[in-house]
Order: structure tokens, then C-alpha cells, then sequence
């Protein structure tokens, strides 16, 4: 009988569509006499999660009986325990995993297992001695990667079986995510469920017939450990080989139907307003009114939500619906800038919330959050006004400054959840590095405040404000492994009113005291053993950094923030862009010296890496109307059409499509936590039409939109950042002009202006009166708009015919909001 694993998902919610074999492949045969026992569980918050494709690692396991039973799926709970990683001992072994630059396979440099890194040398050797190929898939801040190395990897006897009878491929998810994405198709067709770590096992031609995530490492009451799975993967191998290659076959051909996106001959795309309030509807259902955000626990920030939501309101503004789609937004900034998610004393945002309340995080930090939540915090605080949300974008971008900087300009893309607790601890446990006693703070704020109710000390204001309670504050139930017993994730429970009221004293008294507490727990901070750092930096999510420091900038005016988005684009200019090839490079590397380093055959980029670096130019080029930014964009985008676009059915694909080593070419329909890079193009291509004139970009953003007509129509709240597209391709972008010189203070006023404002339908140039120059060559209309009187002059056109010229800054704004 057959048996699944997999973490609980919801397949309707994945590319998949209608696959009728996929039940056939999914994992391995048992004896009937070995009997398991089954029990219910709560699984239904990895399931909501995973809907919008975001990223979870497994504490669920789906088990379910293909044959002689008729009892549906159930769930158990994951084995309890914190990673336990040990301090570095002398290795016994050593793999050739050592010579990598990846961080997530030089942690697995040390196992007993014969590792290989995806590439030919290990597909030569399963084809040569005739051998299947255990692949496993995983990231280097992944909690469940961290255990199912250290209880499997790390084994003597698992690592002697997978080395014997398997050639075992360890792949980085973040360095290929197209290996990643392929093998996740087959695992969510097959098993219901998806996740990290990733283990599939393929054919020597890579093709997959077993798939699951993670496994324990030997047998419990409940469920069959990686040894009992591969001895079966064995038996089966050597005498049922031809029917696990045939059914393996049969899943993949209905994968390469079930996966394909296409527009038929003359598609259009959807129609904008219907699919935008479709969207609407579908996100307000989903929206937890008491502390925003979609669904209940876990809760992840999703701002590819926030982003529609907010464009939908700009075009909605007298509409209740319009209102209420601004008042999710902001209030689920508001919550996660309040809660726990948030890292008070050390900036930045955690990856997700396993409570409701956004208050206990999965303590992991990602490079991708990072950007684009600045981003969504500096368009609230466009459209609001409400300074909170200005000061949480400068803190994310503090934060990165900081932590994930690189001297050459790059950012690092991510910190590990886990640490050690003290210099002295052998376990690393999660959250250990950002949570405190009551102890703890009050030894170390223990000083009274003069002219507070009652003689408080410091210690009782911050507790106070921030939750700390003398026996912890994190709910047993947001703690299953027993990990945060005793300690506090700050979360802010009052208003700065309400907390100065309660100790009868000044709000800026109680401002400046609470800064200053901050102050002293991040130096303590500082002290602790910190978590794993990846140093490896990679193109996309440098993109969507970019993209951060820009519009932030911008919008604030702050010159320091814009030289340091440029920073980061010359860094992408420098090390991930190849002139020989001209092509951008997916990845690079800090070395042992903190030198960029490169491995011997570079990764090429991906779909992602050319969308969003192209998003980020253009960001760029906005905030500061340097036109090389522009140029290197549209050289880009120009390259990303030649590699990607499918000019049988439109629409890009993810990877090289001529690739042989992958056997699906994937197009990406659902934005997760990070957007679809065909979202971004769609976009990217409108934006770009705007600025240098070319009309076939905007066909080709129709024609990549007319491809997801489907998924747009019926479950839009999949692509919400395309719906976005869909919406600028509806009202068309307005194309503001400012005529001036560029250090003049008059331009400044009137450019100022219009990044003062969320407008999601426009781009902006500078028509500094240079007819040589870039812009003018390519848009012939700027030669007919000059200064009026002598005074820097905006011109707001539309399809370029443009509206009478305007001088003062207040006239702009209100035109720019009529």
C-alpha cells in the first residue's frame, strides 16, 4: 500500500489544474504488517498559508492510504525539539559540498553523505553505474532543513545507505530556484502538500517518481523514518523499477499539460474594473478585521496584497469600497508595526506571525520582506500622512543598512531564526537572539524615572509599554517545542499616550525614555551570539531592495537613502551583470577575505532577476532622473525578452526554456512572498513603453496579460500584483514632465510634489532641455514642452497629449488628485 508525505496544502490553490495520474506516483510501498497508528490534528493554518503560496516550513504531515483503506487524508503532529545544532567540532567527514559558496550546502559539508551539487558530474555518475538520484532541496534559515540534517545527515548508518544506492544531490533553493520549482510541481501534484526541506527521488534522466518533505529519521508509532523509506525506495527500485518509471512518466506528461499558460490567437486581456473589484471581494473575505491582515494564524505580510489594495483605492476614492479596501491596508500595518513581527529593538520585519496577532514571529529575517514592506509602509504613509508608517520605512531600511549591507554594495539575503542562547550553550534554539526575561530587563533598566505616579523605574515604563510579563508572554500554544518558556517577544500594547498617562508623565518624556531602553537591550543584543547569516547575495531580491531604497528615498527627500539605492545598482552593474554575455548573473558571494567572490561556473539568472532589477531601475530613475538607470533597464528588459518570452502561447518563462537538465517550463501564476515575475513585467513593459516610447512593449504587457486570463478572471486574489497591471493597461499611465533644470530649487519643488503622492498610474521624467539626450530622442513631444516664464514647469499628459502647463506645486498636486 502506498503511503504520502507532505505538509497539508490546498492543490486547487498551486499551478497544478486537472493532473488524473498524480495520485499514482506518490511515494513507497509497506508491509501490511507494520501497522500506524493514525490521529486527527489541527491542520487547517498551514493549509490557509500555503493557499497564497507563501513560504512554511513543515509543522504538519499530511498521511493518507492509497489502497486497501478508504480513510481520508489526517494529520499528526511534527517531532518536537529545537534544532540542537552543535558548536563546530573537528569534522569527521568532508564532501565535496566544501568547495561550494552556498551557505545552505556548506552546511552540509560535513555530513557522511557523498553529497554532489546539481550539475553533470552527478547526472554522469547516475547514468554511468545505473543509480537513482536522491535529491534534496532546502534553504540555509530554514528551521526544519536545520533538524532533518542534524537527525538524518549526520546519521552513520542513513548516510552509508544514501551513499551506496543513491547518487545524492544536496540543491540551495534560493541559488536554483528553477530545480526547486520543477521538483515542487511534481511533490504538490502527487502528495497534496509541499514544503522544506524537499526530498525527491528521480530517475538517472531526472526524472521524479518519489516525492515528500521532510522525514524523520527512523520509525515511530506514527510514521516511517528516511531509513525505512529508502531501504523500501531500494526494493522497489530493483524489482518494480519499470512500473515507478512509467507512472513517474505518466505524472510528468499531465504536469506539462496541467502547467501550461497560454493566450489563444487574438486573447485580450480581462477587463480591468471587474477583475479589480473581483480581487476586492475575494481579499476583503479573506481579511481578519481585528488585526488585519488575511486569514488567521500563521500570518504572513503579504504586501502584494497591501500594494492592490492601495492602487484599487486610488481609483475607488468616493467608493465605500474604496474605503474599506485603504482601512485594511493601513490597519494591518498599523497591527504589524505594533506587534511581535516587528523587531523593536533591532528594526526590521520577521518572515511570519504564528499567531493571529502578529506578536510571536518565526524569528527568520528575509532579504525580500525587507524591500518590499518598505515599500507598502512608504505608499501608507503617501496616502495617510501618518508619520508612524514614513519611520517604520526608514527603520526597514536602517536594518538592512546595517545588517544585510555589504561593503561592495550588495545585500545579504537573509538571518537564521535560530541561535545560540549564551557563549556556553551547545543548542541553538529559535528567537533566542531578539527575546528577553523580565529579569533580564529590569537588570538592566533599573534606574527610577523622576516624577513618575508611583517612583516607576525604567524597567516598569518599558515593560509596561511593550507586554514583558514576569513569567513570559508567549503562549504555550504558540511555543510547541518549548523553546520560549519563560521569555517575552516585545509587542507595543499602548499608545505612547496612554503609557505616559499611565506613569503621569509627558509624551515626549515617555518617547525619550523608551528610545533609550531600546538603545541599551540592542547593545545587549549585540553581545549574544547572533544568528546565521547568508552572505549570499542575489540579483532578484537585490532588485527588490532597490526598489526599497528608492521610492523611500523619494518620497523623503533623503539623498543619503537614494545614494544608496545607487550603490546597490552599480554593485548589481559590477558583479551580477556579465558584458561578455550579456547577461545578468543570478548570484555571487562574500568570501573568506569579505571580497565578492563568484563560483567557477555562474549561475545565469532567472525570470525573477531580470523583472525585478528591471523594477528596481526604474524605481530608480524616477528618484533621481539619472537616465543611465533608465538605459541599463530598458537593455535588460530587451535581453529578458529575448531569453524568456514565449512567442507561441505569450507570457514568460521562469528559466531558460531550452534548458534540458529541467523537464517543465514553468510560468509563474500566483504572487506569494514574492511577486510572479510576470506581474512585475506586465509593469515593467507599460512603464518602460512610457518612458522610451516604444508601443510594442505595451502589446507585449496586453499580450502577457491575455496568457493569466483565466487565472485573472476566476481567482484573482492569486495575482494581485498583476491585477495591478491590469488595472494601469485599464486607466493607462500618466506621463508627468518636469521642465527644468535639474539643481534648480523651482524642479525640485515641483518633483517633490509629485513623489509626495501614491499615484500607481504614472511615471515621471525630467526635461532638462538636452535635445541630444536620451529622452528627447526617444519622445519627440518633450521638444514641444519648455518652461513656462522662465519658471520650472509641469506638464501632466496622457497618451501623450498633455494638459496646460502648471508652475505651482499646490495646482499640480490637485490636478495629480482630481
Amino acid at each position: 500500500m502506498m503511503l504520502r508525505l507532505g505538509f497539508v496544502r490546498s492543490p486547487s490553490s498551486s499551478t497544478i489544474k486537472n493532473i488524473p495520474h498524480a495520485r499514482l506516483v506518490t511515494g513507497f510501498l509497506l508491509r501490511k504488517d507494520k501497522p500506524h497508528t493514525l490521529f486527527k490534528s489541527r491542520c487547517s493554518g498551514p493549509a490557509q498559508a500555503l493557499q497564497f503560496g507563501q513560504k512554511l516550513e513543515p509543522n504538519r504531515l499530511k498521511l493518507s492510504w492509497d489502497s486497501f483503506r478508504s480513510s481520508g487524508a489526517v494529520c499528526f503532529s511534527m517531532a518536537s525539539g529545537s534544532d540542537g545544532t552543535n558548536r563546530l567540532k573537528t569534522p569527521k567527514h568532508t564532501n565535496r559540498l566544501i568547495k561550494e559558496k552556498s551557505s545552505y550546502l556548506l552546511q552540509h559539508a560535513h555530513n557522511p553523505v557523498d553529497w554532489y551539487p546539481w550539475g553533470q558530474e552527478a547526472f554522469n555518475k547516475a547514468k554511468s553505474e545505473d543509480k537513482p538520484i536522491f535529491l534534496s532541496v532546502g534553504y540555509s534559515t530554514c528551521h526544519w532543513c536545520h533538524v532533518m540534517e542534524r537527525e538524518s545527515f549526520e546519521d552513520e548508518e542513513i548516510g552509508q545507505i544514501l551513499s551506496k544506492n543513491f547518487v545524492c544531490v544536496k540543491v540551495d533553493r534560493e541559488e536554483r530556484p528553477d530545480v526547486d520549482k520543477v521538483y515542487m510541481t511534481f511533490v504538490q501534484a502527487t502528495s497534496g502538500g509541499g514544503g522544506w526541506p524537499m526530498s525527491v527521488w528521480l530517475t538517472p534522466d531526472l526524472r521524479p517518481f518519489v516525492g515528500g518533505t521532510y522525514f524523520p529519521p527512523r520509525d515511530s508509532a506514527r510514521r516511517p523514518g528516511l531509513k525505512t523509506v529508502l531501504l523500501r525506495i531500494i526494493e522497489q527500485w530493483q524489482s518494480n523499477r519499470g512500473t515507478l518509471e512509467s507512472s513517474g512518466e505518466r505524472v510528468l506528461e499531465a504536469l506539462r499539460k496541467g502547467t501550461a499558460i497560454s493566450a489563444s490567437p487574438g486573447e485580450t486581456p480581462p477587463f480591468g474594473p471587474d477583475v479589480a473589484n473581483r480581487c476586492f471581494q475575494q481579499l476583503a473575505h479573506s481579511y481578519e478585521e481585528e488585526y488585519g491582515g488575511f486569514r488567521e494564524a500563521p500570518k504572513f505580510p503579504s504586501p502584494v496584497n497591501l500594494m492592490f489594495l492601495l492602487s484599487y483605492w486610488a481609483v475607488n476614492r468616493a467608493t465605500s469600497e474604496g474605503a474599506e479596501a485603504l482601512e485594511m491596508v493601513l490597519h494591518t500595518l498599523r497591527m504589524m508595526a505594533l506587534g511581535g513581527i516587528h523587531d523593536h529593538v533591532a528594526q526590521g520585519f520577521h518572515r511570519y506571525s504564528t499567531d493571529s496577532s502578529w506578536h510571536v514571529p518565526h524569528f527568520e529575517k528575509m532579504l525580500y520582506d525587507q524591500g518590499q514592506l518598505a515599500v507598502a509602509y512608504i505608499a501608507a504613509y503617501q496616502v495617510s500622512g501618518e508619520h508612524l508608517f514614513a519611520d517604520v520605512a526608514r527603520d526597514v531600511l536602517l536594518y538592512v543598512s546595517r545588517d544585510l549591507n555589504d561593503k561592495s554594495g550588495g545585500f545579504y539575503s537573509a538571518e537564521d531564526a535560530d541561535s545560540f542562547p549564551t557563549a556556553e550553550s551547545t543548542e541553538k534554539r529559535e528567537g533566542a537572539f531578539c527575546v528577553w526575561t523580565a529579569g533580564e530587563i529590569r537588570e538592566l533598566l533599573p534606574d527610577i524615572v523622576q516624577g513618575t505616579t508611583g517612583s516607576a523605574t525604567q524597567a516598569d515604563i518599558f515593560m509596561h509599554h511593550y507586554g514583558v510579563k514576569e513569567q513570559g508572554n508567549v503562549d504555550p500554544a504558540q511555543d510547541p517545542h518549548e523553546e520560549l518558556q519563560g521569555q517575552n517577544v516585545l509587542i507595543v500594547r499602548y499608545s505612547v499616550e496612554l503609557t505616559a498617562a499611565h506613569f503621569g508623565i509627558s509624551v515626549d518624556r515617555l518617547s525619550e525614555l523608551l528610545a533609550d531602553a531600546r538603545a541599551k537591550l540592542a547593545e545587549v543584543r549585540r553581545a549574544r551570539p547572533p544568528p546565521h547569516l547568508d552572505t549570499k547575495m542575489l540579483a532578484s531580491w537585490n532588485g527588490l531592495m532597490l526598489s526599497g531604497f528608492a521610492r523611500v528615498g523619494a518620497v523623503l527627500g533623503d539623498k543619503a537613502l537614494l545614494e544608496r539605492a545607487e550603490q546597490a545598482a552599480c554593485f548589481l552593474q559590477e558583479h551580477l551583470w556579465e558584458e561578455e554575455g550579456q547577461r545578468i548573473l543570478h548570484s555571487c558571494y562574500r568570501g573568506n577575505n569579505m571580497e565578492v567572490e563568484q563560483v567557477a561556473s555562474p549561475i545565469a539568472g532567472f525570470l525573477d532577476d531580470y523583472a525585478f532589477v528591471v523594477c528596481g531601475l526604474l524605481d530608480l530613475f524616477e528618484a533621481t532622473q539619472r537616465v543611465r538607470w533608465l538605459q541599463w533597464a530598458e537593455e535588460l528588459q530587451q535581453r529578458q525578452d529575448q531569453l524568456f518570452w514565449d512567442s507561441q502561447g505569450s507570457g514568460y518563462f521562469c528559466s531558460d526554456p531550452s534548458d534540458p537538465t529541467l523537464l517543465l517550463a514553468l510560468k509563474q501564476d500566483q504572487d506569494g512572498a514574492e511577486p510572479s515575475a510576470n506581474s512585475v513585467s506586465a509593469m515593467n513593459l507599460l512603464r518602460l513603453s512610457h518612458l522610451t516610447g516604444r508601443q510594442d512593449w505595451i502589446q507585449r504587457s496586453q499580450q502577457l496579460l491575455a496568457a493569466f486570463s483565466d487565472r485573472l478572471v476566476k481567482v484573482p486574489i492569486a495575482l494581485p500584483e498583476m491585477v495591478r497591471s491590469v488595472m494601469a493597461q485599464h486607466y493607462t499611465l500618466k506621463q508627468i514632465v518636469i521642465c527644468g533644470q535639474p539643481d534648480a530649487e523651482d524642479t525640485a519643488s515641483l518633483i517633490s510634489c509629485v513623489n509626495s503622492l501614491f499615484l500607481p498610474h504614472k511615471v515621471l521624467m525630467l526635461a532638462d532641455g538636452n535635445t541630444e539626450g536620451f529622452l528627447y530622442q526617444r519622445l519627440s513631444i518633450l521638444s514641444t514642452l519648455v518652461p513656462q516664464d522662465g519658471k520650472a514647469t509641469a506638464y501632466v499628459c496622457e497618451n501623450f497629449t498633455c494638459a496646460l502647463p502648471i508652475t505651482c506645486p499646490q495646482e499640480l498636486r490637485r490636478l495629480l488628485l482630481e
